[in-house]
């Protein structure tokens, strides 16, 4: 069984268009273990009840963003080991050394390709074929 089968990702994107994008990306890679959130905070409020392997989040979103979520997930024992990368219309540097200041995993910037996609979720988990 490959981890694309066994793999659960959170999708989390303020805009349904965008979440859309990113889910049809990962159907194309086999993924099928996909939960969705709305924003930072409902998608707090689900993994600390519904863990994932792995968190692909926007940046910019109303109330808690991709960064404050980030930070939100490693203060919290139960969810400080998963996985985030963010996605980000602009990846300036100030941004991404944030988010390594809180074990930021990788980020992708919009728009992207399946393939840039899978790259970087493969550069956090291993081939997911």
């Amino acid at each position: 069984m490959s981890i694309a089968d066994k793999i659960r990702i959170m999708v989390v994107d303020d805009t349904s268009v965008s979440r859309a994008l990113v889910v049809d990306a990962l159907d194309q890679m086999g993924v099928r273990g996909v939960v969705i959130a709305k924003d930072g905070a409902t998608a707090l409020q689900t993994l600390t009840t519904q863990p994932v392997h792995l968190v692909l989040s926007d940046m910019n979103m109303p109330g808690l963003d991709g960064l404050g979520l980030l930070r939100r997930l490693r203060e919290n024992k139960a969810t400080s080991r998963i996985g985030f990368i963010l996605i980000t219309g602009s990846a300036d540097k100030t941004l991404i050394e944030r988010g390594r200041q809180f074990a930021l995993n990788n980020y992708i910037t919009k728009p992207f390709t399946v393939a840039q996609l899978r790259g970087a979720i493969e550069a956090v988990v291993g081939k997911l074929s």
